[in-house]
């Protein structure tokens, strides 16, 4: 069941974070040291997560106006159980009932598990004339910290319609 994550859990989910990263290594993406984003997050009312102990986490912010996902990650012996699904589902629940017009993210586009099944989830690449200026901001800051080792995406799925 996806739930908000309690403050005692966060520090837990740098390890989920890190084991998914490594599976990219299978696709020739290593990540630059200090990318890991769920180190820096204090405020467990950003994290859904899924299992006790959380086996997956989905972190959100606001860009733009929008809800955003920041984050998506699930432990790798959890994998193809659904709870990626459940986590993105989740996350445009909360979106809807916050009355945001869609959930956006940034992503890689040739990863199987980043862009392509992200599109099966309803989610369209955004073109860069539709980003707002945070959005354009996050996606300078990611190439800024070398995240950008392959092509990369901006998506959209609007919460509506």
């Amino acid at each position: 069941m996806v739930r908000w994550a309690d403050s005692s859990e966060l520090a837990g989910l740098v390890a989920v974070e890190l084991a998914a990263d490594r599976l990219f290594e299978q696709v020739g993406i290593v990540f630059p040291a200090g990318t890991t984003m769920i180190e820096e997050v204090t405020d467990p009312d950003t994290v859904l997560v899924e299992g006790r102990p959380p086996a997956g986490f989905a972190l959100v912010g606001w860009v733009d106006g929008n809800l955003h996902l920041e984050q998506l990650a699930v432990s790798p012996e959890s994998m193809r159980r659904g709870i990626g699904g459940r986590l993105v589902a989740a996350v445009g629940d909360h979106a809807l009932a916050s009355g945001a017009p869609a959930v956006t993210l940034t992503t890689y586009r040739d990863v199987p598990w980043n862009a392509p099944w992200y599109e099966r989830h309803g989610y369209s690449v955004m073109p860069s004339s539709e980003w707002g200026p945070e959005l354009e901001k996050l996606v300078e800051r990611e190439r800024e910290l070398g995240i950008e080792v392959a092509p990369r995406v901006v998506m959209r799925r609007l919460t509506t319609g």
